[in-house]
């Protein structure tokens, strides 16, 4: 073999294992990188399959001190005015929507089959006085008599007797006059007190008849400056909402507009069908912006008790009963068993169960059970960078 031969072979053995050792470096450099992208892969997917949630403190909220429910506001006085008397309707001074003293005259009926009573019954009394008059003047010539002889004393004390019936019937025309001078002042109506005329059902020539079984309302006087709101409280929250409590007014014609209240009393029971303690609050009125009979919403203010209160999404209920998720110091989930108090809507208080330092699991997964580990949504960290 020449020189050159020799040469040539060994450049090409050289080319040849450096194009191996290249190859190999190539190999082991990519199964070095993917090595090193599965494990980055393992762990991010480890990382990310511990479920991420979002904790509260207990009793942060601040909408657990309320109670709304819905209400009925009444005047604080209400009087239905009905004739006394019948006749025809002379005349009517008050429409509604008026403000009336007390004592103002509201309307008058004509009575003419009453005036022809009393007058009658004036002349009976007078008739009786005339009576009574000559029958005590007769027992006193009677009496005179008896120390004559001239009459009996038997007789003499019937004529005093007499005397004294007659006296008796003049009483009782008196009365009658009276009644009937009592009847004729019925043909005034008159307000009861200071108001306004919420209801006129009567109108001049309408016929009164007192002889009816149920009566006429001719007119009915309420007082609005200030208004009864009735509200149907639940059992459980009566004795949350004492005498004195204070509670906001808000109706659907005056939107965005609130009006102050106060429980002035309560029915003292609970009413078997409906669970629930009728309560009376009043209201000022003085504007006259609210109107007798309308519907509001009752926002009722309750007391700060020390309880503890978490949102309502918080609860779990499963088949051990009802439970809250927390996050315990080593960020696995503790469930514990709590007692509701108070379900106030978005938020819940809790009678027992929780403690004042838990991290209560807002909103907590499916399938959450003890001793699973998550991650608190501000720790979180960021998912893996792509290439």
């Amino acid at each position: 073999m020449s020189p050159e031969n020799a040469f040539s072979k060994r450049k090409l053995g050289l080319a040849i294992a450096v194009g191996l050792a290249a190859a190999v470096a190539v190999v082991v450099t990519g199964l070095v990188t993917r090595a090193h992208g599965n494990e980055r892969l393992r762990e991010w997917t480890a990382e990310h399959s511990v479920p991420t949630v979002a904790v509260v403190a207990p009793g942060t909220r601040a909408d657990a001190g309320t109670l709304d429910l819905p209400g009925r506001l009444e005047a604080y006085s209400r009087a239905p005015l009905y004739a006394r008397a019948s006749g025809y309707v002379k005349s009517w001074t008050a429409d509604i929507g008026a403000s009336v003293k007390a004592g103002q005259l509201l309307a008058e009926i004509e009575t003419p089959e009453l005036d022809q009573q009393l007058a009658q019954a004036r002349a009976d009394l007078a008739s009786a006085k005339s009576n009574a008059t000559l029958a005590a003047t007769t027992a006193k010539r009677w009496q005179a008599m008896v120390a004559t002889g001239a009459v009996s004393k038997q007789a003499a004390d019937e004529k005093t007797g007499d005397a004294d019936t007659k006296q008796a019937l003049v009483k009782s025309a008196q009365a009658n006059v009276d009644r009937m001078a009592a009847m004729k002042g019925f043909a005034r109506i008159v307000a009861p007190f200071d108001g306004v005329v919420t209801t006129r059902n009567t109108d001049v020539g309408a016929l009164v008849n007192v002889g009816s079984a149920a009566g006429q309302e001719l007119f009915v006087v309420s007082d609005t400056a200030k208004l009864r709101v009735y509200v149907s409280v639940p059992q459980n929250y009566v004795p949350s909402i004492p005498t004195g409590t204070k509670a906001k007014i808000a109706v659907p014609e005056h939107p965005g507009r609130s009006y102050v209240a106060t429980v002035e009393s309560s029915s003292q029971s609970v009413n078997a069908a409906s669970g629930t303690t009728l309560m009376q609050l009043v209201v000022d009125n003085a504007s006259g912006e609210l109107l007798p009979g309308g519907f509001a919403n009752v926002s009722l203010d309750l007391p700060r008790n020390g309880t503890l209160n978490v949102p309502a999404s918080a609860l779990i209920f499963d088949q051990s009963g009802l439970r809250v998720a927390t996050v315990g110091a080593d960020d696995k989930v503790v469930l514990k068993k709590v007692a509701i108090a108070r379900d106030l809507g978005k938020v819940v208080e809790l009678a027992s169960g929780l403690d004042a330092g838990d991290r209560v699991i807002e909103s907590p997964p499916d399938g959450v059970a003890d001793g699973d580990v998550v991650k608190i949504a501000d720790a979180a960290k960021p998912g893996p960078a792509k290439g």
